[in-house]
């Protein structure tokens, strides 16, 4: 590249890389916050779970803990994370089909709130969807999910013991099976 580029491209490049470790670094603190502040996975199962406490898309506050006693599917997605996408009509039909029954979905999502509040208006989602920002992979990695991909769903059932953790999309077919299990 000719000297003239590298002078007009050598700024770009460096604000570039600037903004990139700025936002590694935020996304590590926000990641250790989470990890302080949600009990061990190795703490009595659900506590470890029912110990987190998020903002809904709405900025109220909501502790996981309220839902003690249903079986609580707690789902990690993101708008950009296409099995995430294709998952969720399965998760609005199970919460339509068995939140009577005592199933509670709850996602937590790991993107801009603004997307996900276009995204879950879009689908017509009927459980209540989280604010977890970019640090609830670290929180999800706490419950279980040591890839740290997506989504990622942990089942927490009626006497607060983690039945399950899926790493990947759930099915409908193992949709009804933990819902034939733990409902």
């Amino acid at each position: 590249m000719p000297t003239s580029r590298w002078r007009r491209w050598l700024p770009r490049l460096l604000m570039m890389a600037a903004i990139v470790a700025a936002g590694m670094l935020a996304g590590k603190y926000v990641g250790q916050q989470f990890a302080r502040s949600a009990p061990s996975a190795s703490a009595a199962g659900g506590e470890a779970v029912y110990g987190v406490s998020l903002p809904d898309l709405g900025g109220t506050q909501q502790s996981l803990r309220q839902w003690q006693g249903k079986v609580l599917m707690v789902n990690f997605w993101a708008t950009w994370c296409a099995p995430c996408r294709e998952e969720m009509p399965e998760l609005v039909a199970a919460q339509a089909k068995y939140g009577a029954k005592g199933l509670q979905i709850v996602g937590i999502g790991i993107d801009d709130a603004a997307k996900m509040r276009q995204f879950t208006d879009s689908i017509h989602l009927n459980y209540p969807a989280l604010d977890g920002g970019y640090g609830a992979l670290e929180l999800s990695k706490t419950l279980g999910n040591s890839a740290m991909a997506l989504p990622f769903t942990v089942v927490v059932d009626r006497k607060g013991v983690i039945a399950v953790r899926q790493l990947g999309p759930l099915t409908h077919e193992h949709l009804e099976s933990i819902a034939a299990q733990l409902l």
